[in-house]
């Protein structure tokens, strides 16, 4: 499971990076999240099926949409800002 798989989904802007992100990185978040639950509710670990896997817990597939669709939220409130 990678730190990017617990973002919340109901938030807009990442359930809109989620919506147009490449299909093979929705499907390999989905079969992260479900290795997960299925070895929380075993109580093991990874590394007692897989021994010496790297896992890179901090790579972002996501966080670059992420981060570009909040500025441009952001940019459209501030220019909306004399609408309200």
């Amino acid at each position: 499971l990678r730190y990017e798989d617990l973002l919340n989904e109901n938030e807009k802007s990442i359930s809109e990076a989620l919506e147009l992100a490449d299909p093979d990185i929705i499907t390999g978040r989905t079969r992260r999240i479900k290795r997960a639950i299925d070895l929380s509710v075993k109580r093991k670990n990874l590394q007692d099926y897989a021994p010496g896997v790297q896992v890179d817990y901090f790579k972002a597939d996501l966080y670059e949409d992420v981060k570009k669709i909040r500025a441009r939220d952001q940019e459209f409130a501030l220019l909306n800002v004399h609408n309200k």
